[in-house]
C-alpha cells in the first residue's frame, strides 16, 4: 500500500502541470486590424513596440525567415513574420 501513496502524489503533481490562467485574467487581447497596417515596414524593435501598442497584445514573438514555429493559440500573442530584408510580411494573432 505505501507504493500506491507516492504514485497517487505524482498523478496529483501530474494534473496540477496542465492548469492553465484564464486567458481574461491575463488581458492583453491581440487586435489584428491595427496590426496589419505595419505589413511592409521594416521589422526593428521600434516597430515591434508600435506593434504591441497598437494591437493590445501582450507578447510579440518575432518570426524570421523559413522558421517553424508552434501551433499553438494565445489571443495574447502577436506573430511578426519578415523576409531576409527584415520588412514585415505577416502579422497575424496568434
Amino acid at each position: 500500500m505505501k507504493v500506491l501513496a507516492p504514485l497517487s502524489v505524482l498523478a496529483l503533481g501530474a494534473l496540477s502541470a496542465c492548469t492553465t490562467t484564464d486567458v481574461r485574467d491575463a488581458g492583453g487581447t491581440c487586435n489584428l486590424v491595427k496590426g496589419q497596417r505595419f505589413e511592409g515596414q521594416k521589422a526593428t524593435t521600434e516597430t515591434g513596440h508600435n506593434l504591441l501598442l497598437a494591437t493590445g497584445a501582450k507578447t510579440l514573438r518575432w518570426v524570421p525567415p523559413r522558421t517553424a514555429v508552434t501551433m499553438d493559440f494565445r489571443p495574447d500573442r502577436l506573430t511578426v513574420s519578415y523576409d531576409d530584408d527584415m520588412v514585415i510580411t505577416k502579422v497575424s494573432c496568434s
